[in-house]
This record gives C-alpha cells, sequence and structure tokens, in this order.
C-alpha cells in the first residue's frame, strides 16, 4: 500500500504533524514513519546557488574581464553541512512506496524555495504533489491544511518569484561587489590603513545603508535655527490659561521678514517688539468650538509592527523578536508570524470566537481575564466582519498575527520575555473588540485689537488658540493604558491635554505635568464656560524660544517600518501608486539584512537603545555606492525590483520579461562603470 511522505521545515514543526496524523511509529534517523505515514524535515535550506568558480575555476580571481557574470543556466549544490538530512530527504522522496507528497515547508515564498531546491536537486519526476498551506499549527489547522491541500502545481508563480528572488540577489551581489571591489578596493583599503577591502553590495543591504548614512549626514550637518514664539495668559488670577499667536492675513505681521514661521520671530528682540504693541489692548472671543471624536483600537499586529513595537518595549532586534513570534507559533500559542497583513480574513472573522474562546478557557492570566469578562459583561460585539478589522484584498498569503486561543500547555515553560510578547499580541487582540475612545475637545480663538499709537492699521487684529481635549470614554484604552506608549497619554480616566494649535505651549506643558489629578481638569473647566463675543482679560505676555529639530536616527525597530513603508520615502507621487504594498525586503528577510549590515561591519546598532547609527567603513561604502551607481541607494530601484517579483507570483508578468529586464540593468550599469574607469 503506497504512503504519504510529509515534508516540513523545521523538525519541530514535523513533530506537531506527527502528532495530528498519530504518527507515533518508528522514530529514525531523519524522520518518522508509521502504516500510512512518512514525515522528514529540510532543517532550513539544503541546498544553495554555487559560486562562480564552480562553473570555471578561473571564476575564483576577480577581474574585469570576467563580468558580467549571468550564466545560462544556474548550478545548485547540497550545503555541506545538511548534506545527511539532504540525503535522507532525498531517499524517502524516491521511495517506490511514497504514493503522494504532501509539502508543508513555510507558507510563504521562502518556504515554498526552500523545497523546490530540493526536488529539483534530486531531479524528482512522475509523483502527486499537494502544498499544505495553513495559518497556524494547532490541531484543527493542520488537518484543515492537510484536507484541503492544492497540487503544487498551483503554486508554480510563487516558485517563480522565489528563484527570480534568488537569482537577482545572487547577481547583483556577485557582478557588483566584484566591480566595485576591483575598482575602487584599493583606493579604500589605502584610505582605511587595510591591506585590502572587498565592497559588498546588495540589492537590499546596499539601500538600507544608504538611508541610514543619510539620516546620519542630516543629523551631522543639521544647524538648530531658534525662533520665538509670543504666548498669552488669559482670564483672572485665579483662573487662566495660556494661547499661542498664530500670524493671520489680518496680522500687523502678516507676510513679514521678521518672522520665521507661521506663530514664530527670528529675532527675540522683535518678538518683545511685538509684544509691546499688544499691551493694554482689547481681548475678545471671537470662536469657540466644541467637538466629540472617537478613536478606534489599532490595526493588528503584523511582522513589521510587532518588530518596532519590541524595540521601543524591550529593547531587542528584529531578528530577536522573529525568534520569540516564530517560537510561539511553533508553539501553537499565535498564528504565522511572517506576515505583511494587519487585518483579518472574512473568513477567520466569521470564527473568531474560537480563539476568544480559547483565551477565556485556557489563559491563566488574571489582567487578561478581567478584559475578557469585561467583553462579556458589558455584551461587547464580536461581529468583525465589516469593520477596519476585516478586508480580505490586503491580505496576501497570511492575516495579521493573533493568538490562536491554543497552546497553553507550553505557555509556563516559556522564557519570561516570550511570555510578554505574547501578552502584548493577546492585549492588541482583544483591544479590537473594544468600543473607540471618546474624547470631548473645545478650540477658543482669542483676537487682539494691533492699532498703532497713530490709529492707523485699525482693522488689524492678533489670533491666540487654545484647546483642551478630555478623555470622556477610555474604550479601548482600557486594556493598552498601562502600556509603556500609553502611561502619559492615558493617566486617569478623564485627563487634559490643553494643546495648542500648531505645538504645545510651554506653560501649558508644565501645568499638565506637574499639576495633582484635582488640579488638571481645571484649564479645560475655563475654556468650556467662555463664550464667543465675550471679552477676557489679559494677565500677561511672553516669549517661547523654541528650535528647529532634526531628524531622529532610525533604531532597529523603526527601521524595519521603514523598509516596509519604502513607497512613502519615493517623492514621485505616480510611482509611489505603483509600487504601493512593495517595500524593501520582505517580512521575512528584514531583520535578517540589518543583521548582515552590523556583522560585515557597515553599521553599529546599540544594544541599549538599539539605536542605528553608520560605521566609518559604511560610509565609505556609501561614498562609494553613491559616485559609481546611486540608484541602489535609493528606495525607487528596491522597491520596484520587489514589485517586479510580486508580479510575478500574481501571474501578472512572466518570469522571463523580469530575468531579462535584470540582465539589462546589470549589464547597463557595468558598461557605465568600466567606460567611466
Amino acid at each position: 500500500m503506497a504512503k504519504n511522505l510529509l515534508i516540513t521545515e523545521k523538525p519541530s514543526v514535523a513533530m506537531e504533524f506527527a502528532k495530528v496524523l498519530k504518527c507515533g511509529g518508528n522514530r529514525k534517523d531523519g524522520y518518522i514513519e508509521s502504516d500510512n505515514w512518512v514525515i522528514t524535515w529540510c532543517v532550513g535550506h539544503l541546498v544553495t546557488m554555487s559560486y562562480p568558480d564552480k562553473y570555471d575555476e578561473n571564476l575564483k580571481f576577480w577581474r574585469l574581464d570576467t563580468l558580467p557574470f549571468m550564466p545560462k543556466e544556474y548550478k545548485y549544490e547540497v550545503i555541506p553541512n545538511v548534506e545527511k538530512q539532504f540525503n535522507t530527504v532525498k531517499s524517502l522522496l524516491l521511495r517506490e512506496d511514497v504514493g503522494c507528497i504532501y509539502v508543508a515547508t513555510d507558507s510563504g515564498r521562502e518556504g515554498e524555495y526552500i523545497y523546490r531546491l530540493v526536488e529539483n536537486q534530486i531531479g524528482l519526476k512522475d509523483k502527486q504533489r499537494k502544498r499544505v498551506w495553513i495559518d497556524s499549527q494547532t490541531e484543527e489547522e493542520i488537518k484543515r491544511g492537510i484536507e484541503q491541500a492544492k497540487d503544487l502545481v498551483e503554486y508554480d508563480s510563487l516558485c517563480n518569484s522565489a528563484y527570480l528572488r534568488a537569482k537577482e540577489d545572487y547577481l547583483i551581489g556577485i557582478n557588483f561587489s566584484r566591480l566595485l571591489s576591483i575598482i575602487y578596493g584599493r583606493r579604500m583599503a589605502k584610505d582605511m590603513g587595510e591591506d585590502k577591502i572587498s565592497i559588498s553590495v546588495g540589492r537590499v543591504m546596499t539601500c538600507v545603508l544608504g538611508m541610514v548614512v543619510q539620516r546620519e549626514r542630516e543629523i551631522r550637518n543639521f544647524e538648530k535655527i531658534p525662533y520665538y514664539k509670543i504666548i498669552g495668559t488669559f482670564g483672572e488670577e485665579n483662573r487662566f490659561f495660556t494661547a499661542e499667536w498664530k500670524v493671520t492675513e489680518n496680522s500687523k505681521m502678516w507676510e513679514s521678514p521678521k518672522l520665521y514661521n507661521e506663530s514664530g520671530f527670528r529675532k527675540e528682540e522683535e518678538a518683545k517688539n511685538f509684544i509691546l504693541s499688544l499691551q493694554e489692548k482689547k481681548a475678545t472671543i471671537i470662536e469657540v468650538k466644541k467637538s466629540k471624536t472617537k478613536e478606534n483600537a489599532p490595526l493588528l499586529f503584523n511582522l513589521a509592527e510587532i518588530q518596532n513595537e519590541a524595540t521601543k518595549r524591550f529593547k531587542i532586534k528584529p531578528d530577536q523578536t522573529l525568534e520569540i513570534i516564530q517560537n510561539l507559533y511553533e508553539k501553537k500559542l499565535v498564528t504565522y508570524p511572517r506576515t505583511d497583513a494587519r487585518v483579518l480574513s472574512t473568513a477567520v472573522a466569521k470564527v473568531i470566537s474560537k480563539n476568544l474562546n480559547g483565551l477565556a478557557k485556557g489563559f491563566k492570566d488574571e489582567e487578561i481575564q478581567g478584559y475578557i469578562q469585561k467583553m462579556v459583561t458589558e455584551k461587547y460585539s464580536t461581529d468583525l466582519v465589516k469593520t477596519k478589522y476585516v478586508n480580505d484584498s490586503k491580505i496576501t498569503d497570511h492575516y495579521a498575527i493573533i493568538p490562536t486561543g491554543q497552546g497553553f500547555e507550553n505557555y509556563d515553560s516559556l522564557p519570561e520575555l516570550q511570555k510578554q510578547m505574547y501578552k502584548v499580541i493577546v492585549k492588541r487582540f482583544l483591544s479590537i473588540f473594544y468600543p473607540p475612545a471618546e474624547y470631548s475637545k473645545i478650540s477658543v480663538t482669542i483676537e487682539v485689537e494691533n492699532t498703532d499709537e497713530e490709529g492707523w492699521g485699525n482693522d488689524k487684529k492678533e489670533q491666540f488658540s487654545a484647546s483642551g481635549k478630555v478623555c470622556e470614554k477610555l474604550g479601548y484604552l482600557e486594556i493598552t493604558k498601562n502600556d509603556s506608549k500609553n502611561k502619559e497619554n492615558v493617566k486617569q480616566e478623564k485627563q487634559v491635554n490643553t494643546e495648542n494649535s500648531g505645538e504645545l505651549a510651554l506653560e501649558q506643558k508644565t501645568e499638565v505635568d506637574k499639576t495633582n489629578e484635582e488640579e488638571q481638569p481645571n484649564n479645560l473647566e475655563i475654556l468650556k464656560k467662555l463664550k464667543k463675543g465675550e471679552n477676557i482679560g489679559v494677565i500677561n505676555y511672553e516669549t517661547k524660544t523654541s528650535e528647529t529639530s532634526p531628524p531622529s536616527r532610525y533604531n532597529s525597530g523603526s527601521m524595519i517600518l521603514a523598509m516596509e513603508n519604502a513607497g512613502k520615502l519615493i517623492e514621485e507621487e505616480e510611482l509611489r501608486e505603483q509600487i504601493k504594498g512593495a517595500g524593501i525586503g520582505t517580512s521575512a528577510t528584514r531583520a535578517e539584512i540589518m543583521k548582515k549590515l552590523e556583522r560585515i561591519g557597515y553599521i553599529a546598532i546599540n544594544t541599549k537603545t538599539q539605536i542605528i547609527t553608520p560605521t566609518v567603513k559604511g560610509e565609505k561604502i556609501y561614498d562609494v555606492v553613491y559616485q559609481s551607481m546611486p540608484d541602489m541607494l535609493n528606495p525607487k530601484l528596491t522597491a520596484s525590483w520587489e514589485k517586479g517579483l510580486d508580479m510575478v507570483s500574481k501571474r501578472e508578468i512572466q518570469p522571463d520579461e523580469f530575468m531579462g529586464k535584470l540582465e539589462a540593468y546589470i549589464n547597463s550599469k557595468i558598461d557605465k562603470l568600466v567606460i567611466k574607469r
């Protein structure tokens, strides 16, 4: 009787499939076998692309006359340290009693590539092959994945995209690293005081290096410019509030060269002279706006978002976060981690009560149980289908990272950091079922006459603005109020942010920070009682010194988000729309790119703060690339190549078309640089 062969990416995943398939029979060297099933694994990549010297020994030497290197047929080889497992997988694939092969490597482009490399290396033919595509490792999902497995051929376009991605990285890395090393290596080694230097270039990593260096140089070259705001204090001695001046068309200072911006003077002396012109002038309330706003919980986590959150909260690198989430996935606690989606599918949303019920019954955490109990008591709706958290069009391979409601038998043995990370995911998930936070806001505009001593310009008026905001109902913030980034914003159920149009006045910041909780609502109460048309007392005017600020350095989390949203870094609107959804790298590779840049000494990542800075070597590499092929530093190029790979996977273009454009690009760059030299 023919047996089914199932291949996973890792041994731990194979064990989960074995449990579900009740394949606890013979555990052998590199596989498990029962009456109906044989289960084996790949331990990650078993096969890789061969280096150029495997095509020709002379290609060991880096010379211009061997470039460009673009083989007609690509060579692959088994990775030496996993050769034993490769031979095990090979023998199982070729067994005569194996009828159907179930491919259960990770459900994504890289997982597809891992298996296809093995199959092609073996030269497998005439076997039925099915693809198991799952979103979590729960028993229910594994069973569904096997029952609904599709013919592997339906994933051929994804396979084509995977092969092209590898070829692209291979060709760009080999050709451009050799080219730039030959042309610039000696000079750079001399500058660095080293014997020799090889210049490492990559499709994604060079662009990321460019982002880091450019940001660092912006900061380094930034010159702070001071400017001076006008703050008015209005009301009475014991009941007052502050408001900020801003230029309008009716202002005496409209289009004045004395202004640095719409709310600040270039010189303190000019600001003080302006204050003198306001002394003893009537102030009138000309507008009081009251509004109510609602704020829904943020979208769910994708990998980039949870990596950014973990960097801010726990000060860990993105690759550490991925490792943690991958472990939570393998422990059946969360869904598939390598996802770009922040929403759920309609199908999942319809059965989301399973996840909630699982948490309610299995997760023994007092805080979380409190949130769930409130959902039950308050009868919060669990129907997500028509909300912003469900959108089938924004899901490619997998939906957002959420708790499965299962796997709690593994929870207690987790390290503390992994438990905390799991709780972060659970809280984000629960928050989408809570009502929105509700705010009341009041905006007040004050007009001050500004006629001069001779009576000219009596139509000139100066405007000051202030606003107050109070959280009337916490809603979803009840879940996140104790999180680090919300502690300052949500200190109590009714909390005031006395903010001006534009930027908070210094006095207002001080009041919010330093007054006690009983006094905090007082400023808002003052604003509430103001009426349009009434005159208001002026206590004083004073200047507040402000200054321009340099951009912030990337940290390892914000860099992940910047890579994901590369389109936002592109100035041309039409092109930005064209490559919408295509970032730099993929959710599966971005952390590894940063890890490599740090390993080869191009960037440094502070272990305590996760702040990224370029090294001296990294900046010199940047300068070389900028002089020779500056488009390699531009997110536009990298994101457009990623968009092309996505189009191949969606069968919108043929692989030959993509490959033709890639080869033409490499040829043109080499021709230009060789001629220029």
